[in-house]
């Protein structure tokens, strides 16, 4: 029963979803998060079938002080290639048809199953982009926590900012320039974009003992990876004690995004009425910078802004709707971003 329950929609499942008239309910989705890093991400497709190849530069060509009569040393550039490598997440709705059709609306209820199958993906799909390790687990993409998990020792130890927090009650705020040459979402080559829904329809599938049945089935299939094709385009500000964040202890967050906005090459600041008008709020070149964090750091920085503009925080819209800014970078809200992080060092 344990494994019916779990993995299957049962009687006491589908009673749960009737109003007391015998209708199909609607079901207010209490589950459902937050997480607008999945909505600002640019998606590309990869050149290679599991992921996308990035050839960067490791060294410059260097001049020859020549005198007189004297040759000139030869010299070149350096590169070397890497490869960010795709996942597939997959999910199967398997609905019993006679459960499906006991109320006589069968579509509305298997919409219901199906809706839930598309949040709890991409809220794994969003945990995956902040905390999948590819090394650790080969089936998963390679995350951005991971990317930047040291201060010293890699090279995008220069990119995290320590916040101070010592204990297990951390969390981290990203910046991150979402450009085609800098950071951006992919899938692989020849492949589908997106979470894609296929409606299998009716089958016979059978149960945990292998005895036959007949179901609707819906298969849910999700290719994606994360390509850092620059890692200087992103920063994290890691080590914030969320339990500090009221007190006189309080991590110095304005002052922490300024340096990490110092950070990044092509620095995002406040655009002119000019470039205002011409451009999204956020968007330097072909290069968008997003700030995200999760409730309590965006509770806390709305609550800063209310102190007026020494704060360097504003309010502004993007995509229409309205935001808190920083700089022109809106600051978005990321469920899957944690507040039980451990201290990075």
């Amino acid at each position: 029963m344990a494994i019916l329950s779990s993995q299957f929609l049962t009687l006491a499942d589908w009673a749960k979803r009737l109003d007391p008239d015998g209708t199909t309910a609607t079901v207010i989705d209490l589950l459902s998060q937050t997480n607008e890093m999945m909505d600002d991400m640019i998606w590309t497709e990869g050149n290679q079938s599991d992921g996308h190849r990035t050839t960067v530069r490791t060294g410059l060509p260097s001049g020859t002080w020549r005198m007189l009569y004297q040759g000139i040393e030869p010299s070149k550039s350096l590169t070397a290639q890497i490869t960010d490598k795709t996942g597939n997440l997959e999910g199967f709705s398997t609905i019993d048809k006679d459960l499906a059709d006991l109320n006589g609306n069968t579509a509305e209820f298997r919409l219901q199953e199906d809706a839930a199958f598309f949040e709890g993906l991409t809220q794994q799909a969003q945990a995956a982009f902040l905390y999948s390790n590819s090394i650790n687990t080969p089936a998963q993409i390679m995350g951005l926590t991971p990317r930047y998990s040291s201060l010293t020792g890699a090279a995008t130890g220069q990119n995290i900012i320590d916040a101070g927090g010592t204990g297990s009650t951390n969390t981290s705020i990203w910046l991150v320039g979402w450009g085609p040459n800098t950071v951006f979402g992919m899938f692989p080559k020849g492949k589908k974009a997106g979470l894609n829904h296929t409606d299998i329809g009716e089958e016979t599938v059978n149960d945990a003992n292998g005895k036959p049945f007949r179901a609707y089935r819906s298969w849910f299939k999700w290719e994606m990876g994360l390509c850092v094709r620059d890692w200087r385009y992103i920063v994290r500000i890691a080590n914030i004690d969320v339990t500090q964040l009221n007190t006189v202890n309080a991590a110095n967050l304005v002052g922490m995004l300024i340096t990490a906005m110092r950070k990044v090459p092509t620095a995002p600041r406040n655009m002119s009425n000019v470039q205002a008008a011409t451009r999204p709020a956020g968007v330097l070149g072909a290069t968008k910078f997003a700030i995200y964090v999760n409730r309590d750091i965006a509770t806390a920085l709305d609550k800063m802004a209310m102190n007026g503009p020494k704060t360097q925080l504003t309010y502004s819209e993007w995509d229409g709707r309205p935001v808190t800014m920083f700089r022109g970078v809106p600051i978005r809200t990321v469920d899957q971003l944690l507040s039980t992080e451990a201290r990075v060092v």
